[in-house]
């Protein structure tokens, strides 16, 4: 099987940690964030992750493909949500500052995306479009993003750890790990030690590749 994907996604993400957990052979194949020729091709619509399956079907929406493959060897192992509605609240109140402090720095982790000039271009131009400035203004920001971010961190007091429930992946972790793990990027965002065990336990579950030691 492939996934056809962004490093930096949180949607692909939440496949690669479906194909991680249940530690299925599935090849990463790294599309240009430009070529929407390349996603439309497959599934008929601009989007990632794209899954090809053993058939060379293609399928896409992210959870459809996580559920996919978490049911691919007969045995469904990622447990249901349980915080549903916190999950969704917290990336709805942090959707903005995410935009503003991860666009611009993507570009500086060399991810395999953006490899060309054209991909580059396509994203600048749509990303700045979205947060209305420049990537320059929104580096400028960091700092004051920064310390709201760290304000946000510190209210997930309703986390569970998956060592508190047999280490176990749930579907809250596929809705909201991707983000946090994200946030790794951004050099100065202080995770509370909980949040921090929280990404780890999840990283270590899943096999997927954090960016502290690359974050800007």
């Amino acid at each position: 099987m492939k996934l056809f994907i962004f490093h930096h996604c949180p949607f692909c993400v939440k496949a690669t940690m479906a194909a991680g957990y249940k530690k299925l052979d599935v090849e990463w194949v790294f599309l240009q964030n430009h070529d929407v020729d390349a996603r439309i091709s497959k599934v008929g619509a601009n989007m990632v992750p794209i899954l090809q399956k053993p058939d060379g079907s293609y399928m896409g929406e992210s959870l459809d493909i996580v559920q996919y493959l978490d049911n691919f060897d007969g045995t469904s192992t990622i447990q249901p949500a349980q915080q549903a509605d916190q999950v969704s609240q917290w990336l709805k109140e942090t959707g903005f500052l995410a935009s503003v402090l991860l666009y611009p720095r993507w570009f500086k982790l060399n991810l395999p995306e953006f490899e060309t000039a054209e991909a580059r271009a396509w994203f600048t131009k749509n990303k700045t479009a979205m947060i209305d400035m420049s990537f320059e203004d929104a580096l400028a920001h960091s700092e004051e993003y920064i310390q709201q971010i760290n304000a946000k961190l510190e209210q997930l007091t309703w986390l569970t750890l998956p060592s508190s429930r047999g280490g176990q992946l749930s579907y809250d972790d596929i809705n909201l790990y991707p983000f946090l793990r994200n946030y790794t990027a951004v050099k100065g965002v202080l995770f509370p030690e909980k949040v921090r065990q929280y990404i780890d336990e999840v990283t270590e579950l899943t096999q997927v590749p954090l960016y502290d030691d690359v974050a800007v």
